[in-house]
């Protein structure tokens, strides 16, 4: 399983006309492949838009994305709207749950770690003695690390019902000491930046 994440910059005022174009289009698209979300950014990089397609590898992307240029489905036509594209694959964690259809927001994190090289397997171990805690106070998304596009990205996908419920778990959760998870002393710290952003779905996305 694989996911591809493709980021989008658009013009600013450009994003109601941007997803109206996706959504005009977005039910024959599915038919060859699973479109998992489609989210916007409210709070963080604006005018930004984030579709997640869902896929069993690599050549299956590859197919499915010939197929659908053939049959003269998709893409939509917006690229006097796009400033910047930028496409990813990645892997999930093999403890990580898998990004379904419904309703878990409307607002979702999405947290985006650069790893040392090298050090991704000391982040998993780390994460897995304090995942089941955290994820008891409010339900992970995904977490899942790059295999195509950025080398050493770790990815994490948390939803929340309100901004509030946000803060107050997640203050908890640190004044608790359950997250974010520790590193051992003397251990490297594995992370060397983060960027954050909060995002809502598009009325059309499979994932609210």
């Amino acid at each position: 399983m694989i996911y591809e994440l493709r980021t989008y910059d658009l013009r600013h005022r450009t994003l109601p006309e941007v997803i109206k174009r996706f959504g005009d289009l977005i039910e024959g698209r599915q038919k060859l492949s699973t479109m998992i979300a489609f989210w916007f950014t409210e709070i963080g990089p604006l005018n930004q838009i984030i579709h997640c397609w869902q896929y069993e590898d690599a050549a299956e992307r590859s197919r499915v994305r010939s197929e659908a240029v053939k049959q003269n489905r998709w893409p939509p036509k917006i690229g006097e709207f796009v400033l910047k594209q930028t496409v990813e694959l990645f892997i999930p964690w093999d403890n990580s749950p898998l990004l379904t259809p419904g309703k878990h927001g409307p607002y979702y994190e999405m947290r985006s770690y650069l790893i040392q090289p090298g050090l991704m397997g000391q982040a998993k171990a780390r994460w897995a003695k304090k995942l089941d805690e955290r994820t008891a106070r409010s339900p992970l998304a995904v977490v899942m690390e790059g295999d195509i596009g950025t080398a050493s990205k770790l990815v994490h996908i948390w939803p929340y019902q309100s901004l509030d419920e946000r803060i107050k778990i997640r203050n908890q959760a640190k004044e608790d000491g359950v997250w974010p998870p520790k590193n051992e002393p003397g251990e490297t710290v594995e992370v060397q930046t983060q960027e954050n952003k909060i995002m809502l779905p598009a009325p059309f996305s499979p994932m609210q």
